[in-house]
C-alpha cells in the first residue's frame, strides 16, 4: 500500500459501524509524540500498518483500524469485523492488546474497555448457566450463594480437605472451592481429592437437606484439563474451577466446550490478573478481563469485594454490572466476591454488590475461634440477614458463631 502513513489511521470525524469491535484506551504519549501521533499509531499497529512505506498493489484499507476519537488523555479505536477470526479469543487480544502495549510511541497505555458488536461476540458460547446456578443448582432464593476455601490453601492432606468441606457444608456454605495452586500435588492427589471430597459433599447434603457442591481446579495444560473435566463429570460433580488468566483463553475456550457436553459449570478464578490490571495506567482492565471471561465462556468470576478485602480493587460494581446486562443474548455471570471477607464485612459488601453474587471467605470461616464449622454458620448467618435487610447484631443476639466472629473481626479490613 504505497503512500501509507499513521494520519491514514484517524478520522476524529468517524462514526463507528454497529458490526465493528469498538475499544477505548488511557494512553501517555512518549514525550516526542501528540495525543493525535499517537492515536494513529494505535490504530496501525493494532490492526494492518507497519512503520515503513510498502509496495503492495491495490487497497487494504478496508481492514485499517480507525482512531476516531481523543479526550482527555483517551483514545477510541473502531476495527472493522473482517480484522476478526470468528470465535478466537488469542487472535482478537494479539489485536487489540498485542504489539501496542510494548510501542515507544506512547509511554503508558492502557485497554479500559471493549463494546462487543453482535458479529464478533456471538461467535463465542459465553457463559452455560451464569446466574442461573443460583436457582439450578443450590434453590438459593434470594440470598448469595456462599463458597469457601481450605486454608492454608495448600499443604492440607486430602482427608483434611474434605473434611474442612465438610465441616464447612454443614455449617451452611454452598460451595467448597480449590485455591489457585492446589492441582495435583503429591499431597494431596486430584483423583483423590474429588473423590473424597464429594463423598463429603454427599453426606453434607444428606445432614443438611440442602445442596451442596465443590470448584475443583482442574488447571493444567489443555489435555489434562479436559480429561479433568470428563473425571468430575464421571463422579457427579456440577462445577470446575479454572485458572483462566494463567491457563490461557484458548484452554478455557476448549473446557467450555467439554463443560457444555457434561451440563458442567465453570468458576473462573483470576489469578494473576494484577499482572495485567495493577498499575493503573497501563495494560488490561479487570473490566476487559471480566469481557472475556465472559465470551469465552465463565459462568462465575471473582471480581473483587468493592474495596472491602485484602486485594486491590477496579470498580467492582461496574465490572458486575456489565456482567449482568444484556450481551446480543449470550448469558451472564455470577460475580465472587472473595479476597479478606469475614461475617462482619457482609452488610456493607451486599449494600455495595447486591445479593446477585457468590460470597468467598477462607480466613474469615476457618479462622473462627471455634473452628471452620462455627466460621461457616457465622459466615452463613451474616449473608442471611444481609439478604433480608436485617441487622448483623440482632442476628449475633441469635447466633453465637456469629457474635464470635464479630467480636474476633469487627468490621475492619484486613491487609
Amino acid at each position: 500500500m504505497p503512500g501509507i502513513n499513521y494520519e491514514d489511521f484517524l478520522d476524529l470525524d468517524y462514526e463507528p459501524r454497529d458490526s465493528e469491535l469498538v475499544c477505548t484506551f488511557a494512553v501517555d504519549p512518549a514525550s516526542d509524540m501528540d495525543m493525535t501521533d499517537a492515536a494513529g499509531r494505535v490504530a496501525s499497529e493494532s490492526s494492518n500498518g507497519t512503520w515503513a512505506e510498502l509496495q503492495a498493489e491495490g487497497s487494504i484499507t478496508d481492514l485499517s483500524a480507525t482512531a476516531c476519537a481523543i479526550d482527555d488523555g483517551r483514545i477510541t479505536v473502531a476495527y472493522p469485523d473482517a480484522l476478526f477470526e470468528d470465535g478466537n479469543m488469542a487472535q482478537v487480544l494479539s489485536c487489540i492488546a498485542g504489539n501496542i502495549m510494548g510501542m515507544k510511541a506512547v509511554e503508558r497505555i492502557r485497554l479500559l474497555d471493549c463494546d462487543w458488536p453482535e458479529p464478533l461476540a456471538t461467535t463465542f458460547p459465553g457463559p452455560q448457566f451464569g446466574t442461573s446456578v443460583r436457582e439450578e443448582i443450590f434453590d438459593a432464593g434470594d440470598r448469595p450463594i456462599t463458597a469457601t476455601v481450605p486454608k492454608p490453601k495448600v499443604g492440607l492432606s486430602t482427608d483434611q480437605h474434605a473434611q474442612i468441606g465438610y465441616e464447612a457444608w454443614t455449617g451452611g456454605l454452598d460451595l467448597l472451592k480449590d485455591d489457585e495452586n492446589l492441582t495435583d500435588q503429591d499431597f494431596n492427589p486430584f483423583a483423590d481429592r474429588l473423590t473424597e471430597s464429594l463423598a463429603q459433599r454427599d453426606r453434607a447434603e444428606d445432614e443438611t437437606g440442602e445442596k451442596k457442591s465443590y470448584l475443583v481446579n482442574v488447571t493444567a495444560d489443555t489435555r489434562r484439563m479436559l480429561e479433568r473435566v470428563d473425571m468430575v463429570a464421571e463422579h457427579g460433580g456440577e462445577y470446575v474451577m479454572v485458572d483462566v488468566v494463567t491457563c490461557g483463553w484458548s484452554a478455557v475456550q476448549r473446557v467450555r466446550e467439554r463443560c457444555d457436553e457434561h451440563g458442567l459449570a465453570i468458576h473462573a478464578h483470576r489469578a494473576m490478573h494484577a499482572a495485567f490490571d495493577r498499575i493503573p495506567d497501563h495494560g488490561v482492565s479487570m473490566r476487559v478481563l471480566a469481557q472475556v471471561s465472559r465470551l469465552c465462556g465463565a459462568d462465575q468470576l471473582h471480581t473483587g469485594t468493592a474495596d472491602l478485602g485484602k486485594l486491590e480493587n477496579e470498580d467492582t460494581a461496574g465490572i458486575n454490572e456489565w456482567l449482568y446486562t444484556d450481551l446480543h443474548g449470550l448469558n451472564d455471570v455470577l460475580p465472587v466476591a472473595s479476597g479478606g471477607l469475614h461475617p462482619g464485612l457482609v452488610p456493607e459488601l451486599i449494600d455495595r454488590v447486591g445479593t446477585n453474587v457468590c460470597v468467598q471467605a477462607g480466613g474469615g470461616v476457618h479462622g473462627h475461634p471455634d473452628g471452620t464449622h462455627a466460621g461457616a454458620k457465622a459466615l452463613r448467618a451474616a449473608v442471611d440477614a444481609a439478604a433480608a435487610g436485617e441487622d448483623i447484631e440482632a442476628k449475633a443476639d441469635e447466633v453465637p458463631e456469629l457474635a464470635t466472629a464479630i467480636e474476633k473481626w469487627g468490621t475492619e479490613t484486613p491487609r
